[in-house]
């Protein structure tokens, strides 16, 4: 994709599942690429795996401290930053049964993390002249769904993230955008399916109109052309990447009313 190589990609969540599958598509593209993530033995495997310009920096997104120390590597290493994924996440919910902790965790991961990571880069995007941010929400950010309350709030409230950011940066050209997946062969997909590929397809297949669940890789390459040239006209916008699953309604796509004459 256009305007992607010789540029510098902070990822964080980069070191495992989706997270990994950005970086990896990053580098093959050109780009240097800052993995920021909790999982040293990952990030730093990943890192090794992709070389020189691959740098992992270990993160705790919910510290202020852990994130001013890796936009500093970054610059460091690489001479700036031109692109932010905001891809920490953590799954933590016993809907509304969670407790006040678990809330505030939950919200500090996978929102307030997005919105000071964003904060702390875009001095570094300015000096570059410009960048571009994409955030991961989720399709269960959109529709509702019993016993859970935490992620999906909390990636509900990103794409209200991604359009004020969108709003408030647009003059110093950095465009920011969103990605909404859905189900992703990815660690809390294998995990529910035993690592069964098949089955995680055969199953997703049900609320998917594409037929099958996506490839990390799928959702990476969402992610570049958002920050690539190709997109350079496009900013606050959420890009469902779901196999056409939000589009199917709570009839699932089926004509209901017609069932009404069975």
């Amino acid at each position: 994709m256009n305007g992607i190589a010789g540029k510098v990609a902070l990822v964080s969540g980069g070191a495992t599942s989706i997270g990994a599958a950005v970086a990896r598509a990053f580098h093959a593209a050109g780009a240097s690429v800052v993995i920021a993530d909790i999982a040293e033995d990952a990030g730093r495997a990943l890192a090794a795996s992709l070389g020189p310009q691959a740098l992992y920096q270990k993160t705790d997104v919910t510290s202020d401290a852990d994130i001013a120390a890796c936009v500093g590597a970054g610059v460091a290493a690489f001479g700036g930053i031109d692109f932010l994924v905001n891809g920490a996440v953590s799954y933590l919910d016993k809907g509304l049964q969670s407790s006040r902790a678990e809330w505030l965790h939950s919200l500090d991961v996978n929102l307030v993390s997005a919105a000071l990571l964003l904060n702390a880069v875009v001095p570094e995007m300015m000096r570059r002249g410009g960048g571009a941010v994409v955030n991961f929400s989720s399709i269960a950010g959109k529709f509702g769904q019993a016993g859970r309350a935490l992620y999906p709030a909390a990636k509900a409230a990103i794409i209200q993230l991604t359009r004020n950011a969108a709003m408030e940066l647009a003059p110093q050209r950095i465009r920011v955008n969103s990605v909404s997946p859905s189900w992703t062969w990815s660690a809390p997909v294998e995990r529910a399916s035993g690592g069964d590929r098949a089955k995680a397809d055969r199953v997703g297949a049900a609320y998917h109109p594409l037929g099958r669940i996506a490839d990390a890789a799928e959702v990476a390459r969402a992610v570049l052309f958002l920050c690539s040239d190709d997109a350079s006209f496009i900013t606050g916008i959420d890009l469902p990447v779901d196999g056409g699953a939000a589009m199917t309604g709570a009839d699932g796509g089926k004509p209901a009313m017609g069932r009404l004459a069975e």
